[in-house]
């Protein structure tokens, strides 16, 4: 330890010796330097000129100052980057002295050249929660800089944009909370003199709170010094404190500071005064463009660098006139008004930033791909910066978002694409995805059709999702929304149906605000919109939260987030902490890993609660036996029939809560389509029980292939169109039509004799058309409605491959006859597969966690975290034994009732008669005892590559886990 701390202690006292030699080095170069220079010389060297604006490049008039004058430095605005470069290079070689290259690059290089691609603004910086994040952001443009030979970036602004009515700052602050702008204003600093490129913190002392552009008047802000200190400085000072290169000053009148008439900040000691007299700053000083009207309206000529200089500026931003500049400036240094010592110590801290920042040798820049190297990692910085920053500002309907792909063909999406004309990434991801019909309403347009178009959104489609377009970074005009696109959105506030993602400036929100689902994006380019697509479908989670405040509304950090990982419902302890022994438990890792080696499973999740703690969540083997992809605990796996208790059970168990489901009734009674057959009087007491008489399946596939089992080309599509849209598997949609022909082949099947016990799945095909005949919805909107989505199930559900990707999903079989694939996402079971993945029996995903949560709220008898999903009562019910013939409850499995005298007892020797639970023909089995307050998960797939494999069984596996759990108890 004295070793470690001695090392440390040295490599500090090596920095400082360093650094203090740098500085050294730095101030004995500007000395000499200075030494050499006329006063006009001097002055010249604090001037920073224009080397281009929008229509062209200053060529002529840049020689003429760096020949002629010998001015300081260079901004640059509009162009493109290899013609900067050439013109850099042209205009280092003509300076005697370095010149300082700078321009504004809040958002990189992008924000001022063509052909390179923006990174994101600060408001959307503002909206991530994730430090690491920003810094790489303001890396990159230090990168950039550094390669075109950008010594200097006008940039982090670190105002506090309070004030939605700001027509200059607004999305360029991180927002209006001053520790996040202090914080991320300091990140963003440190990042871009990490990579030899100095920061300038701007606008001192705050141009946030505004509603006067001072390029065009003087703004004024009328606020005490405290409110001035609590708010708008807190950032600067924050910045000076962590040694920031350089500060710009602002153009504002703040009487607080300065009560001068038409004084602005940056001509004002009082202001200035701030940084290096109080605060004590010793860096670069400069002001902010003296051709702006915030102080050429009331200083012009040569006035306004005068008396910027007086009061503690060391450069001069732009001044209009370079020699009447130089011939004030002279004058006043003749007149004593600015001393020459004081002129002298600014030019000597221009000179050391130059050497330090550009070094006495200028090397040419290398043009050869300058573009493609300052673009290159732009765009995965911008996807991750998207994927960290959409904020979900509203969720009132949880079955529109995440907006899952339905196999009912009769629910339609609607796309509408406000301010834009014609399709874009986000329009062509819905119309993909969703197959979605896409309307557009362009700014220019009025509202003659907009009475017509609501219409029809609202008759023909069950969600519409909206895309706000070409949103105006400034808040005049209602952010460039056209009236028409105003009405319509006003209109489609209140629709249950509506989705709406807002790209662009968040402010604009607050002309829409009661959206009942709402998402902001801060940006409108092809990576945003694609994140939004991920995050609508329900593929990423929104993480960001709201840099500013939008009216009333929405407050700054609102933001829907998941839950983070300390606030599990079903926490993480020690097998100790609940009465299990460790070394006990450990047997399950022999038991696991013993199947995967006899090839019983490919591979295995098992999870153990008790006492409503994880103590067990542990993942074995692989994916597949070629051992390349190894199982993690969060996979998801095919739950086969346990479909039938954790997605239909549990809908049926809510109805009943609710008085819509009787079990005395009969099928007949909610399924009209079953009148007048034989499995019209059937109770629906004895379909969950399996003694109802119905067969224990149906071979749907049969009937659209071929003897060998070869799909019929009449009957399939490779991929989906009108009428063939029911997904099957990957590359093969089923007819639509044949949906019908699946229910008459259940009505007309042989019934057997009622009251013998035999397990069916047309008995929970049945149940679940029950769950959506009697509650309007699909049984996956249900389940998910009800239980998944308020217990924050988030991997449970059909269709994993719309909302996961296939790295986490663990493939079943390969299918020989019929499908003809190694299936991986699709459900194995190949009926429920012809219902669309989502059926009464089959078709439910989900990790080991997930269901975890879901049967500690059954265990909980039907209540969890204060929240009652289901009866107490109702769960005693239906987890009971119900019939003389079988070990059966109300849906639920359970243990043989003579378990104590049998050779094989079922599910293991030492459950309780209350135990609760099912298994699945993949390889899966959930267990619930009451008695002992446990939670058994088991997930494997064990019917991969070939589901006749049934060592699984043979070898007893998942009861002698189960087993192992009961002899762990202490």
């Amino acid at each position: 330890m004295i070793r470690l701390l001695c090392a440390t202690a040295f490599s500090l006292l090596l920095q400082a010796t360093l650094e203090a030699q740098a500085n050294v080095n730095a101030r004995r170069w500007a000395d000499s330097v200075l030494a050499t220079l006329s006063q006009k010389d001097k002055i010249a060297q604090l001037i920073i000129v224009r080397a281009s604006d929008p229509s062209r490049y200053y060529t002529a008039e840049t020689e003429n100052a760096i020949r002629n004058r010998h001015i300081g430095g260079l901004c640059f605005f509009q162009g493109g980057p290899v013609r900067q470069a050439l013109l850099t290079d042209e205009f280092q070689h003509l300076s005697a002295i370095p010149l300082l290259i700078t321009q504004d690059a809040e958002w990189g290089l992008g924000m001022r050249l063509d052909s390179v691609t923006s990174l994101p603004h600060q408001l959307m910086l503002g909206a991530v929660r994730n430090d690491s994040l920003v810094s790489r952001v303001a890396g990159q443009i230090g990168r950039q800089c550094r390669r075109l030979g950008v010594t200097m970036d006008l940039a982090p602004d670190i105002d506090v944009n309070n004030n939605p009515d700001n027509p200059v700052i607004n999305d360029r602050s991180f927002g209006e909370n001053k520790y996040t702008v202090a914080r991320y204003g300091a990140l963003y600093a440190r990042a871009l003199e990490g990579q030899g490129v100095m920061a300038c913190a701007k606008h001192f002392p705050g141009h946030g709170d505004t509603r006067t552009d001072s390029h065009l008047d003087l703004p004024v802000i009328d606020k005490s010094r405290a409110s001035l200190d609590t708010l708008e400085l807190y950032p600067f000072k924050t910045l000076v404190q962590d040694t920031i290169t350089s500060v710009m000053v602002g153009h504002l009148y703040i009487p607080a500071l300065d009560n001068r008439e038409h004084r602005p900040t940056s001509l004002s000691d009082s202001a200035i005064g701030l940084l290096r007299n109080d605060w004590g700053y010793r860096g670069l000083v400069m002001t902010d463009a003296l051709g702006m009207q915030g102080v050429a309206k009331f200083f012009p000529n040569g006035d306004a660098s005068v008396e910027a200089l007086r009061a503690g500026n060391d450069l001069l931003c732009l001044p209009p006139d370079i020699d009447a500049t130089i011939k004030s400036v002279r004058k006043a240094v003749r007149k004593h008004r600015l001393s020459q010592s004081d002129l002298d110590e600014k030019v000597r801290k221009v000179l050391m930033a130059k050497y330090t920042y550009i070094g006495t040798t200028i090397n040419p820049i290398d043009t050869n791909r300058l573009t493609d190297d300052l673009n290159s990692g732009t765009d995965a910085l911008r996807r991750d910066v998207a994927l960290s920053a959409l904020t979900l500002l509203r969720r009132r309907d949880p079955r529109m978002f995440p907006l899952f792909n339905r196999p009912d063909s009769a629910f339609h999406v609607a796309y509408l694409g406000i301010g834009q004309d014609s399709d874009n990434t986000f329009s062509r991801g819905l119309q993909d995805a969703y197959r979605a019909d896409a309307y557009f309403l362009p700014y220019g347009e009025d509202g003659q059709r907009v009475p017509a178009l609501l219409r029809s959104l609202r008759e023909k489609y069950g969600a519409v999702v909206i895309g706000v377009h070409g949103v105006s970074r400034r808040p005049q005009g209602h952010y460039g929304l056209s009236t028409a696109a105003l009405s319509l959105l006003d209109s489609l506030q209140s629709d249950a149906g509506a989705v709406t993602f807002v790209f662009g400036n968040p402010y604009a929100i607050r002309y829409f605000s009661t959206m009942r689902n709402l998402v902001a994006c801060y940006e409108d380019d092809s990576l945003t919109q694609g994140v939004a697509l991920d995050m609508l479908s329900g593929r990423k989670d929104p993480e960001g939260v709201l840099p500013v405040s939008i009216g009333d509304a929405f407050p700054a950090g609102a933001g829907i987030q998941p839950p983070p990982p300390g606030a599990a419902l079903m926490p993480a302890a020690r097998p100790e902490d609940v009465g299990l022994k460790s070394d006990r438990l450990m047997v399950i890792d022999s038991i696991a890993e013993d199947a995967i080696a006899h090839h019983a499973t490919p591979g295995c999740v098992v999870l153990v609660a008790r006492n409503g703690k994880i103590v067990w969540d542990k993942a074995y083997g692989f994916m597949t036996y070629d051992k390349k992809e190894p199982v993690r605990a969060d996979d998801l796996y095919d739950l086969a029939s346990v479909t039938k208790i954790c997605a239909t059970t549990v809908s049926v168990m809510k109805l009943y809560d609710e008085g819509k489901i009787d079990l005395g009734k009969t099928l007949g009674d909610y399924l009209p389509w079953l009148k007048g057959t034989d499995k019209e009087g059937l109770p629906l007491k004895d379909v969950m029980l399996h003694q109802a008489g119905l067969q224990a399946s149906t071979l749907f596939y049969k009937g659209v292939t071929t003897k060998e089992g070869e799909p019929l080309p009449e009957w399939f599509r490779r991929r989906p169109e009108p009428g063939f849209e029911v997904r099957v598997a990957e590359g093969l949609y089923l007819k639509n039509a044949y949906l019908d022909s699946m229910y008459k082949q259940i009505a007309a099947s042989p019934l057997g004799p009622f009251g013998k016990y035999v397990y069916s799945d047309n008995d929970f095909i049945l149940m679940g058309k029950i769950v959506e005949a009697v509650s309007g919805m699909t049984l996956d909107q249900y389940a998910r409605k009800n239980f998944y989505e308020p217990l924050g199930m988030t991997t449970t559900g059909f269709h994993p491959r719309d909302r996961f990707p296939l790295s986490m999903i663990a493939p079943t079989a390969e299918e020989v006859k019929f499908r003809h694939q190694l299936l991986h996402g699709d459900v194995h079971d190949p009926g429920a597969a012809l219902f669309g993945g989502v059926s009464g029996h089959a078709g439910l995903f989900s990790d080991a966690y997930d269901l975890s949560v879901l049967l500690q709220m059954l265990l909980n008898y039907g209540e969890m975290n204060g929240v009652r999903y289901i009866r107490d009562s109702t769960v005693r019910f239906f987890t009971d034994y119900h019939s003389p013939i079988s070990r059966r409850g109300y849906g639920f499995d359970k243990p043989e009732k003579d378990n104590a005298v049998r050779l094989d007892p079922y599910p293991c020797a030492s459950a309780s008669p209350r135990t609760f639970g099912h298994t699945g023909f993949t390889g899966t089995c959930i267990w619930v005892d009451p008695v002992y307050n446990l939670v058994f998960v088991f997930l494997s797939n064990r019917v991969n590559p070939n589901e006749t494999n049934n060592l699984l069984s043979h070898l007893n596996v998942r009861s002698n886990i189960q087993e192992a759990i009961y002899r762990a108890m202490q």
